[in-house]
């Protein structure tokens, strides 16, 4: 089974990684494409500027981030069917930049690909 994966975009880059995709509307401060090493940049399926911006990694807003995101994936079926179409092809990792490695968009969006699509799933940085 093929697994969708989360991981910090400043890590290191290791071949286990598989299809890494940037999930972030904002590009990673300090980092360039050549350090990033995304096969694609999706930022359409990052948050909304608004949601993100009222969110800002406030962990006592995390649930009602978590449902208004998801409001939000369900709105953009086409970038949801790249992802998962990736990931019937071979391991996929989200990349994102936020600090928080447990309440960010990449975990929900994991949580929300994997539950669409029977993919399991990997642990958030593991390989």
């Amino acid at each position: 089974m093929k697994d969708i994966r989360t991981k910090r975009v400043y890590d290191p880059v290791e071949p286990e990684d598989g299809f890494r995709v940037l999930v972030d509307r904002l590009w990673p401060r300090g980092l360039t494409k050549a350090q990033v090493r995304a096969e694609l940049w999706l930022k359409d399926i990052a948050p909304g500027t608004t949601l993100r911006k009222w969110f800002g990694h406030d962990r006592s807003k995390w649930d009602e981030f978590r449902r208004r995101y998801i409001e939000e994936l369900t709105g953009a079926p086409e970038a949801v069917e790249i992802l998962l179409d990736k990931a019937k092809t071979g391991r996929v990792t989200l990349l994102y930049a936020a600090r928080d490695t447990e309440c960010n968009h990449a975990v929900v969006l994991r949580e929300y690909l994997s539950g669409r699509s029977g993919i399991g799933e990997g642990s958030p940085g593991s390989p």
